[in-house]
């Protein structure tokens, strides 16, 4: 195709930091829109402010499950979704990203989350997000599809078959529930969502310049 331990990362804080950087977690559901304008963003940005970023991604259908939702806030609400995809397209514009709204939305993402869960420290996870979010809301492909996943792995450099067969396994699928379990303890009910050392939460892509550079100041 044609395309552009199980155990919380929030306990590896100290070691994070060893390179002398403040940190800012990026927490991201690859289906939410506004995710793919921070994905698209953030690490230029935090490169400008010597900011390290953890990424983290993680399922928000968990979350808004225990507030009742089936869906995304989006669709349950039709004008605030009619909103949203305008200003996506306005966005994207002023950002210079592609953008085609995917259909279905939102996407099932769980196979895409379990991929970066395993990859989240690894060196190509910052191209493999990005790949991800263009994919679907760059060129409105279908990231459920398997053969999606292979093929952005091998673009972005990741070991394909060895990620795909971790991303399936059961060490995995506990890891991403623990670390949605996670998301809910600092508060997280919405991505993007940016955690500094100090715990504080900044939530929406219009957050991120702020989040950075209020960590480039702890």
């Amino acid at each position: 195709m044609n395309r552009q331990s199980n155990q919380p990362e929030g306990s590896n804080i100290v070691s994070l930091q060893s390179d002398g950087k403040p940190i800012v977690e990026f927490w991201y559901e690859f289906a939410s829109t506004y995710s793919y304008l921070s994905a698209m963003r953030i690490q230029t940005l935090a490169t400008d402010c010597n900011v390290k970023i953890v990424w983290r991604p993680f399922l928000l259908g968990p979350i808004f499950k225990k507030q009742g939702w089936d869906t995304s806030p989006f669709n349950l609400q039709p004008a605030k979704g009619s909103y949203m995809w305008r200003d996506m397209e306005r966005q994207c514009e002023r950002y210079g990203l592609p953008f085609r709204m995917p259909a279905p939305f939102p996407q099932h993402s769980l196979a895409a989350a379990r991929i970066a869960y395993c990859g989240r420290q690894e060196a190509w996870i910052g191209a493999f997000t990005r790949a991800v979010y263009v994919a679907q809301f760059g060129q409105g492909f279908d990231i459920s599809d398997e053969a999606l996943m292979a093929d952005l792995l091998l673009e972005t450099g990741a070991p394909v078959d060895r990620t795909l067969n971790e991303a399936k396994s059961s060490e995995t699928k506990i890891g991403l529930r623990a670390a949605v379990a996670e998301a809910e303890q600092l508060g997280i009910f919405g991505a993007p969502s940016f955690v500094l050392s100090n715990r504080d939460l900044y939530w929406g892509d219009d957050r991120l310049e702020q989040a950075l550079e209020v960590a480039a100041r702890l």
